[in-house]
């Protein structure tokens, strides 16, 4: 345990978690349209003048700039400095909830690589491999470190299981199974029946990395991605001209899911089993 006053650390992990926001931006713009991430700096878009130290500042530049570009005025995407606070905020939940522990780094890496998902899901409706199988490569290094330690890393959501459910390497394969084989099997039957595809593939991977973080409540990350993407279907349909023209990238409510399940999984699942007269 780090020998620092908690609340610092909790400090720390939200200023950090802005300025990676920032370079989250960056990635979110660029790695999509296969553009470097080093080269060049930070520029306007419009302009292209170099972005200086003092104007790239999270939240905070934009904020002083009143939303414009030093150079030519022309107006900033509020969304940079939300995708900013969001990591900022995603970052600290981490620490809130974890504490000063090695699984924060992993809950970390978690929820920041869900968040670039999120919006490269939404601007290009699909979810990178290659952001994928970092995430993928996290998560079996937790899993090594879980099963060759007694370090507890992964699963973030307790699994509170028997025999191999108490191995991290049995709760991740167990996760893996749920997440990719029973989405994989959920958008074959929609195929069968609609004649079109229902989950992407990118979708399914996700499931099923996520079950390295998450063992068996990755099905909980299914279920509330589900829900919350059908209620916003229907909003979204009443507002266009047809609902057949509606296309939904389920990976943010995936991602919405998936911190849900990490953070409060276990306590939605006691507190539902209580309701049930399961437990």
């Amino acid at each position: 345990m780090l020998n620092v006053p908690h609340w610092f650390f909790l400090l720390a992990l939200g200023g950090f978690g802005l300025l990676f926001g920032s370079f989250a931006n960056v990635v979110i713009w660029r790695f999509p349209r296969g553009e470097s991430l080093a080269s060049p700096p930070s520029h306007c878009p419009c302009c292209q003048a170099p972005i200086a130290w003092y104007d790239n500042v999270p939240v905070l530049s934009w904020v002083l700039l009143k939303g414009h570009c030093r150079s030519c005025g022309e107006s900033i995407s509020v969304r940079y400095p939300a995708v900013e606070m969001l990591s900022g905020v995603l970052w600290l939940l981490a620490g809130v909830v974890f504490g000063m522990t090695i699984q924060t780094a992993f809950a970390v890496a978690l929820f920041y690589l869900l968040l670039i998902l999120t919006f490269i899901d939404i601007d290009h409706q699909r979810l990178p491999n290659a952001i994928i199988g970092l995430l993928g490569a996290v998560g079996v290094i937790g899993v090594a470190l879980s099963q060759a330690t007694e370090l507890n890393v992964l699963p973030l959501a307790a699994s509170g299981g028997e025999g191999l459910l108490t191995s991290p390497f049995g709760t991740a394969i167990l996760g893996i199974i749920l997440g990719g084989g029973v989405s994989l099997a959920i958008s074959a039957a929609y195929g069968a029946v609609r004649g079109k595809t229902g989950l992407g593939m990118g979708d399914v991977k996700l499931l099923a990395v996520l079950g390295l973080f998450l063992g068996p409540y990755v099905l909980m990350t299914l279920m509330i991605g589900s829900i919350v993407g059908a209620i916003y279907g229907v909003i979204a349909g009443k507002h266009a001209e047809s609902l057949a023209s509606v296309r939904i990238p389920f990976g943010p409510f995936l991602a919405a899911g998936a911190v849900v399940a990490a953070t409060v999984g276990p306590a939605i699942w006691n507190s539902y089993a209580r309701l049930v007269g399961l437990s």
